[in-house]
């Protein structure tokens, strides 16, 4: 299967690329004001940029009745720790590493100048691929989700990204991941050894200003390093 992508690209040739997944319902148009709000520009003294936003397929989605939508695997609870959909987790994880390679493949962009992120259901995704990928990849940043199939990680993660920084977002009054979720994740995270960079913000499940400040900073110094890559 081929995703729909929306991919916006610098004039200079690209030497980095930033992937983002969106959360459940939603497309690839909707971080594309998130993405132009982002200032990169010191990045692009090492290479130019793309950025891929794909749209997940449309699939059943239980607990919104069975209604179809986009959607990256089916949320069957609303303790989203139970019942989770390791089949179309694992679907999705495919998909998107397929993206990682088409990167490559196309572009000539090698994983280790990848960021991978994701919003919601995108963090999910975002940190299940990420930390399964068999290449080493620049950087991973998770806003408003949770690490999912949390208890498969230790034994199924790929050395690869044993030290990859992570980037992780939270709003507190978040009421559809639970920050108590989230902040259980942080901590198998950084149980394993992960280096993140945690941030906590007064908001409910959205993106904010000073937010997407922390992430612009993260993004150009983890970009900017990874620029040494072959």
């Amino acid at each position: 299967m081929n995703l729909e992508t929306i991919e916006l690209q610098t004039p200079t040739p690209p030497r980095f690329s930033l992937l983002v997944l969106h959360g459940l319902g939603a497309d690839g148009n909707d971080f594309v004001p998130v993405v132009q709000a982002l200032d990169l520009s010191p990045v692009l003294a090492h290479g130019g940029l793309r950025v891929v936003l794909p749209s997940a397929p449309e699939i059943p989605v239980t607990i919104n009745g069975g209604m179809r939508m986009r959607a990256w695997y089916d949320i069957r609870h609303g303790d989203l720790s139970q019942r989770e959909d390791a089949n179309g987790l694992r679907v999705s994880q495919t998909l998107i590493e397929e993206l990682i390679a088409r990167e490559e493949r196309e572009f000539g962009i090698p994983p280790e100048r990848v960021v991978l992120m994701g919003f919601s259901q995108g963090c999910a995704m975002t940190l299940m691929t990420g930390l399964r990928y068999p290449k080493r990849l620049a950087g991973l940043v998770g806003l408003s989700g949770y690490l999912p199939l949390l208890d498969t990680t230790e034994t199924e993660r790929h050395a690869a990204n044993a030290d990859t920084p992570i980037f992780l977002a939270h709003g507190l009054n978040d009421g559809v991941v639970a920050p108590a979720r989230a902040t259980a994740s942080l901590a198998e995270l950084r149980r394993l050894g992960y280096p993140v960079e945690w941030h906590e913000y007064p908001m409910a499940h959205e993106v904010s200003m000073d937010e997407i400040q922390a992430l612009q900073a993260w993004l150009v110094t983890t970009l900017t390093a990874s620029s040494s890559t072959s």
